[in-house]
Parts: C-alpha cells; sequence; structure tokens
C-alpha cells in the first residue's frame, strides 16, 4: 500500500515524475506501464487523477534525453489513448444508466460525469479532440460519447484523430522544450504551468457560471 502511495505523489511531483518516466523508458516493462497509465486515462472512469498532460510531456523530455526512438514510443502511447477511448465508449453505451446513478464514492464524482455532459452537448463530436487538453473531462468524454450513442464511425473517427493529436503535441512539446537549457533548470515550473494551462478551461468555465 505504501508503494502505491508513494507511486501516486510521484505523479504530482515534477521532478520525481521525470525520474519515474525515465525509469519506465528504460524497460519494456517500463513502457508498458506507461501506456497502462494512459489507456487508464481515458478507459477507466477512476483514471479521472491521473496526470497525462505533465506525464506526456516528461515523456517527450526524457525521451528525448535518452535517444529513444520518440516516433515508436508516441505510436505505442497512441494506440493506448485510443483503446481507451473505445473501451470508454462501449463501457458508455452497456452501464451508462447505472453508473450515472451511482452515488459519490471516494473514486468517483456523478457531478465529473455531469460537467462532461454539458461539454458534450456544447462541442459535440468535437468534443472528443478538445476533452483530450482538458483534465477530468477527457476521461469522461468517451463515456458520454457511449452513453448518447453517438454514431460508433463518426465516434471512431475523432477519437482517432484526437488520440494521435494529443500525443503528438504534448510528446513533441516536451522533447523541444527538454532540449532548452532554461527550461532543463526550471523543469518543475515548466511542468506546473503545463498543468494549469491543462485547467485553465475548466477553472474558466467555473467562472464563467458563478458570474
Amino acid at each position: 500500500m505504501d508503494a502505491i502511495l508513494d507511486f501516486l505523489k510521484s505523479l504530482y511531483n515534477a521532478e520525481r515524475l521525470l525520474a519515474l518516466v525515465r525509469m519506465l523508458l528504460a524497460s519494456p516493462l517500463g513502457l508498458a506501464g506507461l501506456c497502462g497509465i494512459v489507456f487508464a486515462e481515458t478507459g477507466l472512469l477512476v483514471g479521472f487523477f491521473l496526470p497525462g498532460d505533465s506525464l506526456l510531456f516528461s515523456v517527450g523530455v526524457a525521451g528525448g534525453a535518452a535517444s529513444i526512438d520518440l516516433y515508436l514510443l508516441a505510436g505505442l502511447l497512441m494506440v493506448a489513448a485510443i483503446i481507451g477511448d473505445n473501451v470508454g465508449y462501449f463501457l458508455g453505451r452497456q452501464a451508462g444508466p447505472r453508473i450515472f446513478n451511482q452515488p459519490k464514492s471516494r473514486f468517483f464524482h456523478p457531478d465529473h460525469l455531469k460537467r462532461t455532459r454539458e461539454f458534450y452537448e456544447k462541442y459535440g463530436a468535437r468534443a472528443l479532440v478538445y476533452a483530450r487538453f482538458v483534465p477530468i473531462v477527457r476521461t469522461c468524454t468517451p463515456f458520454i460519447a457511449g452513453v448518447a450513442r453517438m454514431n460508433y464511425g463518426r465516434f471512431l473517427f475523432f477519437s482517432l484523430f484526437g488520440g494521435m493529436f494529443w500525443i503528438a503535441f504534448m510528446t513533441t512539446l516536451g522533447f523541444k522544450l527538454g532540449q532548452i537549457p532554461l527550461v532543463q533548470r526550471n523543469f518543475e515550473k515548466v511542468v506546473l504551468a503545463v498543468v494549469f494551462i491543462s485547467f485553465l478551461p475548466i477553472l474558466l468555465e467555473a467562472r464563467k457560471k458563478r458570474a
């Protein structure tokens, strides 16, 4: 249990996150673990707490420093993200009403789904692309698309585009910025900035509702 808690803490500490990513990139089992994290964030509703953006940014930074084939790595992560989307979609189609009626628990909050449904209703299928860059919302959007019974072909198209663009953008951003000395010296602040920008749409939406 202590090891699990320590692992979760490392996901939200920039320096430890980078060290964790470097360790995972060093072995096939570690690569599978990275893919598992990306999958869980969109494939499992309980994955909303996983830091997808900062993780992918760190993957780009660490991958560049370790001279890893970033194209292959990004391809594997894209597959994990798209499979996660599909699991979330079919979970929504099959179990949507039951999960919507679940009471608030330690790992699941119905408000996350309600917020995502509003996001989905506002943007339609494009939400599958936009949501990739919004924490919590990206976890629930495939599920909401399944509940709404979006045409699967349409869902798959936007899922493929959104998953590929998200992975490519965040890892490339990390790879490029990670080669800048100023970023290397201030890595923690840069990661915090990435996290803040990710949550900015949620903060702006909350502020708009209060106004």
